[in-house]
């Protein structure tokens, strides 16, 4: 019998898809790394299995233990996995910008959930980060997974995702574009690839707002501030963002992140989350100054199914205002251009039958 013996079994091994119609003719090959495909569909399941397994033999967690983390709801999702399989108990912290799709599936996963205002400092007491320290100094014997910072989830990536990236390409590729979050995987897939072909060009995708992109250009934090995208970009330097490894990094807005992801969904076939279209915007950038007969890999982080009420809503994107005009109803200054008539106007002081039209 040809059978896994648990889920945990089938994380990894993602298949490598190329991107055909978003791409703008006359550039490089592009490949997605779909990430999604993972059992927890997205690829923090790799990094929770990782950390969770090192943990364990470190004499760090034990049988019938707490795992507590801060999380945008993928690495949840994957502690959560390994954590019904082996019998832990889940503590999670989220910002309250988080989908409520993330929220309900930890739960139903069994896990408890604690959401922090998202509008707080990263040291702010509120934050989702201290707020997942303090459960964990106060919960006996609770490990702390500590993605932000833990040098193990860089090791993750360098020990699974590079070493398939490489596999899957035979060798023949020019440059990584993906999203950048904690750092743990552009970090470790980038080093691991660096190593095998250093001329391959990394890049990260960096949404504005975040503070990667001015500390990459400039060595100096920029002011963070709020923006919708999940899942990458921060408002803080985490130790698993390894700067060294990266060549370039873009920065994407909400909109162009939200509009390919439709795209490539609609396109593609690829159902994926907000980050995943970030990564391919900026892919589609540098493929198209690669030219031809380059090859680049994009990896699309995690599954479209957790945004259903949010951009992949037609309503939240108007509210949003993440559609082109004509998919508005439009402004006051759009109404006016648009009127053929005379436009009438009247002083405070003026009667309405002065100024009717007859």
């Amino acid at each position: 019998m040809k059978a896994y013996q648990n889920i945990l079994e089938t994380i990894g091994d993602t298949p490598l898809v190329r991107l055909n119609k978003v791409i703008p003719e006359g550039s490089a090959n592009v490949y997605a790394k779909l990430e999604f495909m993972n059992p927890g569909s997205a690829i923090k399941d790799r990094m929770a299995l990782h950390i969770i397994n090192k943990a364990e033999k470190a004499g760090l967690l034990k049988p019938g233990g707490t795992i507590v983390e801060n999380t945008s709801g993928n690495t949840g999702f994957g502690v959560a996995m390994v954590a019904s399989v082996r019998g832990y108990r889940c503590i999670f912290t989220m910002p309250d910008k988080m989908s409520m799709e993330k929220i309900n599936a930890l739960k139903g996963m069994g896990a408890e959930v604690v959401v922090t205002p998202t509008n707080v400092p990263a040291d702010s007491p509120q934050s989702y980060y201290e707020t997942a320290k303090r459960l964990a100094r106060e919960i006996p014997g609770a490990f702390y997974l500590n993605q932000y910072h833990n040098p193990d989830n860089i090791e993750a990536h360098y020990m699974s995702t590079g070493p398939e990236i490489w596999e899957q390409t035979d060798g023949q590729i020019d440059a990584l574009v993906g999203g950048l979050g904690t750092g743990g995987t552009i970090s470790g897939s980038g080093r691991f690839l660096k190593e095998k072909k250093p001329s391959v060009k990394i890049v990260g995708a960096d949404p504005i707002g975040s503070v990667y992109y001015s500390y990459f250009k400039t060595g100096k934090m920029s002011e963070p501030h709020v923006y919708k995208v999940e899942g990458i970009g921060e408002d803080m330097l985490c130790k698993a963002m390894d700067f060294t490894v990266l060549d370039d990094v873009r920065q994407v807005d909400d909109k162009q992140s939200f509009v390919m992801a439709r795209r490539l969904a609609r396109e593609e076939g690829m159902f994926v989350g907000g980050s995943s279209g970030a990564a391919v915007h900026v892919a589609a950038q540098i493929a198209k100054e690669m030219g031809p007969g380059k090859n680049l890999v994009v990896i699309l982080p995690d599954s479209g199914s957790r945004y259903i009420s949010k951009f992949y809503s037609d309503e939240w994107m108007k509210d949003n205002g993440f559609f082109d005009v004509g998919d508005r109803l439009g402004t006051v200054r759009d109404l006016l251009q648009k009127r053929k008539q005379e436009l009438i106007t009247a002083s405070p002081d003026e009667k309405a039958s002065d100024v009717a039209l007859p």
